[in-house]
């Protein structure tokens, strides 16, 4: 699984790349997990609000911190 974090290096952006780590090293879910902070390559995904989560090239999640619960969901945990 692919995890791609989406987001300039904001605090929310930050926060939501630390809750998908620690649900990952949580539930021993196989992913990798890639911070991407250029705007130009956030743009080219499609997104236009940080922070986003994109899973195995599907947005999950913009404009907001996710909660564990969602994350979970989202690793099929």
């Amino acid at each position: 699984m692919e995890i791609k974090v989406l987001g300039p290096g904001c605090a929310k952006c930050n926060k939501t790349e630390k809750l998908i780590r620690e649900v990952i090293n949580e539930t021993l879910a196989d992913a990798t997990v890639e911070k991407i902070t250029d705007m130009m390559q956030i743009a080219s995904h499609g997104v236009f609000a940080t922070p986003s989560v994109i899973i195995d090239n599907q947005v999950k999640c913009t404009g907001k911190v996710p909660k564990k619960e969602e994350i979970k969901k989202w690793l099929g945990r």
